[in-house]
């Protein structure tokens, strides 16, 4: 329980909402508590007329008494329902307001956490917590606690009223009833493992089937169809026996209940039998002590459902919990404005990734000074992405530091920093929306010109097609902008960092779905862009970087060449290797 400690803040919050639930579920029981009283009354009544001569008889005063005890019984029952309906807009509400309240922190605080927490966490886990945990955390919240005040407040009423009748009948009728709870409690242990493994079994057909249609391409493209249709069929045969099984368990449910409501009542009426015969119990008595089993059988029968409900509910608090209680590795340290002036400056810089124990930087030095284009060219692995996620501090480095015009990046006002930047990743990412709303998305505000949006989509090389397209730019990109080829994609994200006029241009590699022709026309649109900007341009392909005022060759983590394309050219060394198949494949192709 202590892991659901953490939703006091919010039942504080919402406390309106659960006193005025208790109030609604004290005057619904107070209502539904009188009405066995009704009965035993009315049937006190009629037994008693029964021993009357027929001929003594006052029919219209029997008929009298049926009104008055039917109408005080039914607006009693309507009471009850009426402030039932209240309960459950002041409980229920409230938990749906703590879930409301609750995603949107959780969602806020995955935001706020770094890149490293991404790089260590599945997307799907995520999507679960946010999702199907607050879910649960929200069936104790309303239900749950609907349910425990209820049992509480009634058993109280009840027992109350049970004892003031008749205190010996009383007892033993309430025998069963621990029994009864117990078992129930048994019955939903069985069908919370089952429904946890019938979860599991659910969100591994779903990421197989995601997977398979993610992947469809590959899939046909190497006649693997009958493999995914058997892997999607297995896993569907162990969802079916998991449902068949929780189904079975669940048929059983109910009987049980049942089963242990008739002895009960059961037990109720031979008892009363035998106390009637002794003149200590009255007939209407009977009836009014079998209503009130009946009304404690839900009530009993829900501390099992109930017990599982909180069960689930903390074990699913726990899980958010981690990543509430998780600090970010990289937050915002001052509010103060700052603009980027002079020079950026890696002093002495290594990384390891903590969740490999890879070493992507080993004591990297290296300056760029506003206005220049930086060239970064080094083997698969051998740092230059890393270089780029330091740039704009998605992570920290292990040790030395980034100066930004002298000043620490990590003592920066980070939000000020990131305006200056644009970057277009090596994976690029669009999203479910028109090419115009992904183009704007790298802009703070959306009201610019059309004029301006076609600027960038022009410098970035993909204009010409877009309206060639039925809808131009209103087009309507598929999942991630599946209907757009790798290299349309790409030029699609330059437009998007373009449109935004950075201090700083940060680009990885992202131009390696264009062919060279397609990569000049790009780069020479660019360089028109870049005039008393600066350029951060990662690449493997040196036609990408070699009109580079600088190019930096990494190699394992470190700077082991430095200078202009002619000179590193005339270095010969790793750049001229490198140059050298390059040219030697441009040639053969």
């Amino acid at each position: 329980m202590s892991s659901l400690f953490y939703l006091n803040k919010y039942l504080l919050k919402y406390k309106w909402y659960l006193i005025l639930g208790v109030i609604f579920i004290s005057i619904s029981n107070v209502f539904g508590v009188m009405m066995p009283s009704v009965v035993r009354e009315s049937i006190n009544d009629i037994i008693a007329y029964a021993n009357v001569e027929i001929d003594t008889l006052n029919f219209a005063d029997i008929l009298k008494l049926a009104l008055i005890s039917s109408g005080f019984y039914i607006l009693f029952s309507t009471l009850k329902g009426l402030f039932l309906f209240l309960v459950r807009q002041a409980v229920i509400k409230m938990s749906r307001l703590i879930e409301y309240d609750l995603k949107n922190e959780i969602y806020n605080q995955y935001q706020n956490l770094s890149f490293s927490f991404y790089k260590e966490n599945s997307t799907g886990d995520l999507m679960n917590r946010i999702s199907e945990d607050v879910s649960k955390v929200r069936m104790y919240l309303g239900p749950g606690i609907m349910y425990t005040i209820n049992l509480v407040i009634l058993f109280v009423l009840v027992i109350y009223r049970m004892i003031a009748v008749n205190p010996t009948l009383t007892f033993y009728v309430l025998l069963p009833l621990p029994i009864m709870s117990v078992m129930i409690y048994k019955v939903s242990s069985i069908i919370n493992k089952k429904s946890t493994a019938l979860q599991q079994q659910q969100s591994t057909l779903t990421t197989i089937v995601h997977e398979t249609f993610s992947g469809i391409r590959i899939i046909k493209s190497h006649n693997k169809e009958k493999e995914a249709q058997i892997k999607f069929n297995t896993a569907t045969e162990g969802y079916k026996k998991l449902s068949i099984s929780l189904t079975l368990t669940n048929a059983i449910f109910m009987p049980t209940i049942i089963l242990l409501i008739g002895i009960s009542t059961i037990l109720t009426i031979y008892l009363g039998i035998l106390n009637f015969q002794d003149g200590n119990v009255d007939p209407g008595e009977i009836a009014e002590f079998v209503i009130y089993v009946n009304m404690l059988t839900w009530p009993f029968a829900s501390v099992g459902w109930v017990t599982s409900i909180i069960q689930r509910a903390a074990a699913s608090q726990a899980r958010i919990n981690e990543f509430l209680y998780q600090k970010t590795d990289v937050s915002n340290p001052t509010d103060q404005p700052f603009h980027f002036n002079k020079s950026i400056e890696f002093k002495n810089v290594s990384l390891t990734y903590t969740n490999s124990g890879t070493t992507a930087l080993n004591n990297t030095n290296f300056t760029i000074n506003k206005g220049e284009t930086i060239g970064v060219i080094g083997k698969t692995g051998s740092g230059k992405s890393s270089l780029a996620y330091l740039l704009m501090r998605l992570l920290d480095p292990t040790s030395g530091e980034i100066l930004i015009d002298n000043a620490p990046l990590n003592k920066i006002n980070l939000n000020d920093w990131r305006k200056n930047l644009a970057y277009v990743p090596q994976e690029h990412f669009l999203f479910s929306d028109s090419i115009k709303q992904n183009i704007l998305f790298g802009l703070q505000n959306e009201s610019v010109s059309d004029e301006v949006i076609y600027n960038a989509a022009k410098s970035a090389g993909i204009h010409d097609t877009i309206i060639g397209f039925p809808d131009g730019y209103d087009t309507i990109l598929g999942e991630r902008g599946i209907n757009l080829s790798g290299g349309q994609k790409q030029r699609v994200s330059i437009a998007r960092a373009l449109i935004k006029k950075p201090t700083l241009l940060v680009f990885d590699d992202c131009l390696s779905a264009v062919d060279n022709e397609t990569e000049e026309l790009i780069l020479h649109s660019i360089k028109s862009d870049l005039i008393d900007k600066t350029a951060f341009i990662i690449s493997h392909r040196i036609s990408s970087i070699k009109y580079a005022d600088k190019i930096i060759v990494i190699d394992e983590g470190r700077v082991i060449e430095e200078g202009s394309h002619k000179d590193l050219v005339a270095l010969k060394g790793s750049y001229y290797n490198i140059y050298q198949k390059q040219m030697l494949q441009a040639e053969n192709d």
